[in-house]
């Protein structure tokens, strides 16, 4: 076992979940081989704990679209660290923060902050029921750990299947919260309206786009339905804003909501969301309760304000559009080279392809497995970051061909399972063995 692999076992029996999040977990990409902790990183490369430099195509879980310590982001923390991050008073950037992103998206006329996207979520859901005056939401869509977005398994214990992470266990969300959370499939507007007509809605809460775009205007459609019903409309751009264009991809699509979240890339790696709304939504926060010591501190507005500003000169999100996108016609390319059919999901800044076969989860462990060795964290996403030059991209597709080809191989009748040195990858939650 090599240094980061030691240093899992040991977390796995005294850190509560082996580690902060799912989708970092080593069970999720190479169970018993993933490298699992960092040293260092710079651009899209990252050190082990062993000294070993790969090049990060998975770049999970999406927060550094401008790579990894980006010098003009950083050095505007060290700024902030070297004059202080917390005191009695409050950071002017959070206003300077909230001044610019209200000036690109002249829809909403408030703003609050906080540091994970799971808390942006809780916030925009307390407020937007807040100013709806009823409890329940239909959603659709991944939103969080909270307990508002778990009770949708109270009611039903796959209910979260198709909202990205199958089998979340609602153990410990409180049983009375049971019949508040409604979801509803994306594009499916007869559901969602058939929702608001049983249900007394009050608050719709939805990702703008995850692996499939609207279609019959939907978009359009979700929005009329909520005025016509006095629900407050939610968008969730954690993960979605500031990938395809400078801002929410709601823009893109013409359509406005009451509340929208926005994480991940906003602080290119530093703790920062923030919550954006109309100004009667948002002054509910004046009626309810919503206070937290670390919103205050200094860091991460100043991150997202020198993220911005790098954003804008750079137009990353034109850079990691076109870079995903020729991603995705190079493995278009090795599918038809192969003759393995795939299906490709997402943005273009963050793509995603699943093999269509039964043994798909094995493959993607395969590949992950063959490209660690060859010095790349992957498997079968790749989310960009201007780091990613087409140069890069090159030489991961060259070395993920053989790979193709094997697989390939399998399909025609070799054993995949005599080819993994491991365990096959978790696919959603999982108890730690």
């Amino acid at each position: 076992m090599r240094k980061g692999q030691k240093l899992y076992s040991k977390a796995k029996q005294i850190v509560a979940g082996g580690n902060m999040l799912l989708s970092k977990r080593p069970e999720m990409f190479l169970p018993e081989h993933w490298p699992a902790y960092f040293t260092k990183t710079r651009g899209c490369e990252v050190w082990d704990l062993d000294g070993n430099k790969y090049i990060d195509t998975l770049m999970m879980p999406g927060t550094n679209s401008l790579g990894y310590s980006h010098p003009e982001v950083d050095e505007a923390v060290k700024e902030t660290v070297g004059n202080g991050n917390m005191s009695s008073l409050n950071a002017p950037e959070e206003v300077e923060l909230t001044e610019r992103l209200v000036e690109l998206h002249p829809w909403a006329d408030m703003a609050r902050f906080a540091r994970s996207g799971g808390e942006a979520n809780s916030v925009a859901i307390r407020l937007s029921r807040a100013a709806s005056g009823r409890d329940n939401v239909a959603f659709c869509g991944y939103h969080g750990w909270h307990d508002w977005y778990l009770a949708s398994n109270l009611s039903d214990s796959k209910g979260l299947d198709g909202h990205l992470l199958p089998g979340l266990n609602p153990h410990g969300v409180p049983q009375n919260l049971k019949g508040s959370v409604y979801p509803f499939e994306y594009n499916n507007f007869d559901k969602l309206e058939n929702l608001v007509k049983t249900k007394n809605i009050g608050v719709i809460k939805m990702e703008v786009y995850r692996n499939k775009e609207p279609e019959n205007n939907f978009l359009q459609r979700v929005r009329k339905l909520a005025n016509d019903n006095n629900i407050v409309l939610v968008f969730d751009e954690c993960t979605s804003g500031f990938r395809k264009n400078y801002g929410g991809l709601h823009m893109l699509y013409d359509v406005e909501p009451d509340v929208a979240m926005f994480g991940k890339a906003l602080g290119n790696g530093y703790a920062v969301t923030a919550v954006l709304g109309k100004r009667e939504v948002m002054q509910a926060a004046e009626k309810s309760f919503i206070s937290s010591t670390f919103w205050t501190e200094r860091i991460g507005s100043s991150a997202g304000l020198a993220t911005l500003k790098v954003m804008d000169k750079e137009k990353s999100w034109e850079k990691i559009t076109k870079i995903g996108e020729y991603v995705n016609s190079e493995w278009m390319n090795l599918s038809k080279e192969f003759d393995l059919p795939i299906t490709i999901s997402g943005l273009a800044a963050l793509t995603t392809f699943s093999f269509k076969s039964e043994n798909a989860l094995a493959y993607k462990t395969f590949i992950t497995q063959e490209m660690l060795k060859k010095g790349y964290l992957a498997a079968t996403a790749v989310y960009v970051c201007t780091a990613h030059t087409k140069d890069i991209i090159d030489g991961y597709i060259e070395n993920i061909r053989p790979i193709f080809q094997t697989i390939k191989e399998c399909e025609d009748g070799r054993n995949i399972m005599d080819l993994l040195e491991g365990p096959i990858a978790h696919n959603g939650f999982k108890r730690l063995n």
